[in-house]
């Protein structure tokens, strides 16, 4: 009866399982053009074209609909149960391994139940398929329960089951990439392949690349707790990190070649190889990392044997018996340094337990501690010597005459404040009556010993300095030497250029007065007017351009000169004014200058210098040391400076006559000037340079450069700023609008200053010394009474010969150009040039 009862369920299960694995065939051949490739459905599971899971698609759908209208088919297919249940075989597994996913994933599950219907993914009739099981096997049970056959029977059904299903699924598919086979979620069996070993040629650098990802990063994976996906389509959960290591590392030892560190691509420890420590051993014990053997055989690069024959038949050089000069110097550096103590030769090694402080707590006397290294000692006294003793030897015991001496002698001159004497014992010895003295003086001495010293204030010296522009950006100025002008015998103490900046004047000591071409430098003119040989101190020109009057001065005599360089209408205007004045002083003179005491004489010149083209000459009392022009050319002024009330002298050319501003003398004058504009003279003394106004006759300032001795002074064609030189190697820049005393000191000359000037038209000015060399500035005089001028040094011209400690005697500006003119004691004049 139970047989007759599990023959009839067997048949009933074999017609069911037929009708299945008919479905499952007919699936296979609709389903052969979308699903036929599962595993490249499996790799390509992130295409756009895909759905999420990467096997579904629309036709699998149909199948799904028109299962119902295919069973009366079943026959049709029966030749095809085999590939019917291989396809199950591969589907199943793809499914059951998506299943696992979605187990292990409560999103991917909550994702997949909310889905749409058509992206819901068809079971192909695997649920029905195993409740069918199910119920076979609960029938088998009833019928069998009172039967001990059933466990036999169902072990023996279920054996021969998975049997063909592992045989129809190692048909088509090649056994070694098939690990080995586990129970699906159908349980039906799952092949499990081997990970997939990529080869990897010899210039692949992603060998050792272990992230599975991509160039995707671990940020991207922040908030899953995994990091990737294996070979067999599983998760890499993240490594533990943070406190679970912290708490892991108290109760497990660390791990050989642990680092701390963390893979960036695929979070894992990056631990060193065992390569990697055997060399961070070698490191650290001091041997060679490489392959390297330190015993290598010595190669004789050069023979160690003396050969009999030398290399050179060159006789010994000199050198080689001669002692080295700076062999002896070091030796004498080193010898010097270890009689200074610097070097202490044969010093015993300080062994490092010697080096750290021992203090002894119970010791009479501890040691003292290292002094702060500002720290100053107090002052020791001094240790008392053989004639401080109270029985000091004979030679130390003064005589009577030394005694005598001492007697007489101050006690603050004193060599010592004692006498030695000699007692016959210690007992004898008075008492020191100096003692409370000495003792005072003492306590004073450690009262106000410094005990610290104190760090001085680290100030960097640029910081200071003013931020001067640059001398690039105030050109032009002149920087080199294009003419120079050779003819006078002996210094050259006098230059001056006429208005239109065409012709040079020169005097010198060789009584002479020459005219050159500026350009050229070719001698024009030439005029002997000293006699005796007197030198001509100065030549100045007239600034009136029509005129052409050139005032040179030589002994106590002034000449004025018509040269011939100039054209017909400037010699007769010249002429014309020169002759006024013999008409003016014939008829007003004599009445007007009645009782008067006349400070110079105009006389006509000698034969032989009007035939030079000297035309006036003023006699004076005094030797005339500096001539200076009124801007509008009639009136010029003289410096004598041993004429005393007259060492001043004030010439007007239109009516020859002379006059003195001073009735008494205040100091050797040594420049007189005036005002570039106004009615106003400077005149210097040695220390002084007095501001005399002419329209009030009275003095308004007085500036005091604080020099010992001036030598020259110049006033900025704006007439508010004044220079001055001296002969204790100093150039002061004083601004009248703030103080009489020197706004700038400048000290760039190592000897004296003999004449600074100002360019007439350009912020140019300079200074000529008797050190050769002639120091070129750059001054800019603001129209804002707030702002200070401004100085900037721009060049050191050198090309003058010191010669008897005299170098450079006089400068002169171009009136138009940035060009310098310079005389000399070494007999040549020099034109700078920009």
């Amino acid at each position: 009866m139970a047989k007759r009862k599990l023959a009839r369920a067997k048949k009933s299960a074999e017609k069911s399982q037929a009708s299945e694995q008919s479905n499952g065939c007919r699936k296979s051949d609709r389903l052969t053009q979308t699903i036929g490739a599962f595993p490249q459905h499996i790799d390509d599971a992130n295409h756009e074209d895909d759905d999420e899971d990467g096997y579904i698609d629309e036709e699998a759908e149909e199948v799904q609909e028109g299962d119902s209208d295919d069973q009366s088919d079943l026959e049709a297919y029966d030749d095809e149960e085999s590939a019917g249940d291989e396809f199950d075989g591969l589907l199943d597994g793809a499914i059951s391994d998506s299943e696992d996913e979605d187990e292990a994933s409560d999103e991917m599950s909550e994702y997949d139940e909310g889905s749409d219907a058509g992206d819901a993914v068809p079971n192909f009739g695997e649920d029905d398929e195993s409740q069918e099981q199910e119920d076979l096997a609960e029938v088998i049970r009833n019928s069998l329960s009172d039967d001990d056959d059933e466990d036999e029977y169902l072990s023996k059904y279920s054996a021969t089951s998975e049997a063909e299903s592992q045989s129809s699924l190692s048909s088509d598919l090649d056994d070694s990439r098939i690990a080995y086979y586990t129970t699906g979620a159908d349980g039906k069996a799952r092949p499990i392949y081997h990970d997939i070993d990529p080869h990897y040629s010899s210039d692949d650098s992603d060998i050792e690349d272990t992230n599975t990802i991509g160039n995707v990063p671990l940020s991207a994976y922040d908030e899953y707790p995994h990091i990737g996906y294996d070979i067999n389509g599983k998760r890499i959960m993240r490594p533990a990190a943070g406190t679970a290591l912290d708490s892991l590392l108290d109760s497990i030892e660390v791990p050989e070649g642990w680092t701390g560190l963390i893979d960036k691509e695929s979070g894992a420890d990056l631990n060193l190889t065992k390569e990697e420590l055997e060399l961070v051993k070698k490191i650290q014990l001091g041997e060679n990392a490489g392959d390297v053997n330190p015993y290598e055989n010595t190669i004789e690069w050069f023979s160690s044997k003396t050969e009999v024959m030398p290399l050179s038949a060159a006789p010994e050089p000199k050198r080689r018996f001669v002692p080295s000069k700076h062999e002896a110097k070091r030796i004498m550096k080193i010898v010097k340094a270890i009689r200074d103590g610097r070097i202490v030769p044969n010093k015993p090694k300080i062994r490092p337990e010697d080096e750290l402080p021992i203090y002894d707590l119970w010791a009479d006397d501890l040691q003292e501690q290292q002094p702060h290294v500002m720290h100053i000692p107090a002052p020791k006294m001094a240790k008392p010597t053989n004639d401080e003793s109270y029985n000091p030897p004979e030679e130390y015991l003064p005589s009577e005459e030394e005694v005598r001496t001492w007697n007489r002698t101050d006690p603050a001159d004193r060599e010592k404040n004692y006498l030695p004497q000699k007692f016959s014992s210690l007992r004898t010895v008075p008492r020191y009556e100096d003692f409370v003295r000495e003792r005072f003086e003492r306590s004073l001495d450690l009262y106000l010993a410094p005990r610290v010293r104190k760090n001085k204030l680290s100030i960097d010296p640029d910081s200071l300095l003013p931020k001067l522009p640059s001398p690039q950006d105030l050109r032009p100025f002149p920087i080199k030497c294009s003419v120079t002008y050779r003819g006078h015998k002996g210094r050259v103490r006098a230059v001056s250029v006429d208005p239109s900046g065409l012709w040079l004047a020169t005097g010198g000591d060789d009584a002479t007065v020459r005219i050159w071409e500026v350009l050229t430098g070719r001698e024009i003119w030439k005029a002997s007017v000293g006699d005796d040989n007197e030198a001509v101190q100065s030549v100045e020109w007239s600034p009136a351009r029509d005129s052409g009057i050139l005032a040179a001065s030589a002994g106590e005599k002034i000449f004025l000169c018509l040269p011939p360089i100039f054209d017909d209408e400037t010699e007769v205007k010249g002429q014309e004014l020169l002759a006024a004045g013999w008409g003016y002083a014939a008829q007003h003179g004599p009445a007007e200058q009645v009782n008067k005491e006349q400070p110079c004489k105009w006389t006509k010149p000698s034969t032989n210098l009007t035939s030079q083209g000297v035309d006036v000459v003023i006699m004076c009392r005094q030797t005339v040391k500096q001539i200076a022009w009124h801007r509008r050319g009639d009136y010029f002024t003289s410096v004598s400076p041993e004429g005393a009330n007259m060492a001043v002298l004030v010439h007007q050319v239109s009516k020859h006559n002379t006059q003195s501003p001073f009735r008494k003398s205040k100091g050797i004058v040594q420049r007189a000037q005036f005002h570039p504009f106004k009615p106003i003279l400077y005149v210097a003394t040695q220390r002084y340079v007095r501001i005399y106004d002419l329209s009030t006759q009275s003095l308004t300032k007085a500036l005091q450069p604080g020099a010992r001795w001036l030598s020259s002074f110049d006033i900025h064609p704006r007439g508010d700023n004044v220079i001055t030189g001296s002969y204790d190697k100093r150039v002061t820049w004083h601004d009248l609008d703030l103080s009489t005393k020197p706004y700038r000191t400048l000290r760039y000359h190592s000897r004296a200053v003999r004449d600074v000037r100002f360019h007439s038209r350009l912020s140019l000015f300079c200074s000529a010394s008797d050190d050769g060399y002639i120091n070129v500035f750059h001054g800019t005089v603001y129209d804002d009474l707030l702002r200070n001028p401004l100085l900037v040094p721009l060049k050191v011209l050198k090309g003058h010969t010191v010669v008897q400690s005299l170098g450079v005697l006089k400068v002169e500006w171009h009136p138009k150009e940035a060009w310098l003119f310079s005389a000399g004691a070494d007999g040549t004049a020099k034109l700078w040039t920009s």
